[in-house]
C-alpha cells in the first residue's frame, strides 16, 4: 500500500500510467466496448467491477491532461438518430473540471467509427463494467511538471 494513491488503481494500471509519455492516449471503456478485439496491439486492463466515473476520477489524480492540444478528452459521438441519452457525459465534465482548468472545453466528440479506429492506436484500454451507453472516453496524457 502507498499513501496518496487511489486504492482503485491496481499496480498493473499504475505501471501503465507511469510508462505512458506525453501525447500517449488511454481509453476508459464501457462494458459494451470491444476492448479485447480493439486492444490487440495495446495493453488491456480489466476493471470490470468498477464504473467509468470512479476510474476517471482516480486516474486524473495522477495523470495530467495534455495542455498542447485543444481537446485532450474525446467522447464517442452518439450515432445520429439514436435516441440514447448520455447523462454520464455531464459527470465526466464535472470530474475533468476538478482536474483541468479547461473544464468542458477539454472535450471533443469523435464519430463512432473514427473513435474505434483511433482506439486501435492507444497505449492502453481500461475495460470497466460501466453500463451507461456511449460512456467511452479517450484521454491524452500531458507533461508532468512537478
Amino acid at each position: 500500500m502507498l499513501l496518496g494513491i487511489p486504492k482503485i488503481l491496481s499496480p498493473e494500471l499504475l505501471k501503465v500510467l507511469c510508462e505512458m509519455g506525453h501525447g500517449d492516449r488511454l481509453i476508459i471503456a464501457d462494458g459494451n466496448f470491444p476492448s479485447e478485439s480493439i486492444g490487440k496491439a495495446c495493453k488491456v486492463i480489466r476493471m470490470d467491477g468498477h464504473g467509468a466515473c470512479e476510474v476517471l476520477e482516480a486516474i486524473l489524480q495522477l495523470f495530467p491532461l495534455d495542455s498542447y492540444v485543444e481537446h485532450p478528452v474525446s467522447l464517442m459521438q452518439v450515432i445520429p438518430g439514436d435516441p440514447v441519452e448520455t447523462p454520464i457525459w455531464d459527470s465526466y465534465k464535472e470530474i475533468v473540471k476538478k482536474a483541468d482548468a479547461r473544464g468542458e472545453q477539454a472535450f471533443a466528440e469523435i464519430e463512432r467509427s473514427a473513435f474505434y479506429e483511433a482506439s486501435r492506436n492507444v497505449y492502453a484500454i481500461i475495460a470497466t463494467g460501466e453500463s451507461a451507453l456511449y460512456a467511452n472516453l479517450m484521454l491524452q496524457k500531458g507533461v508532468v511538471t512537478e
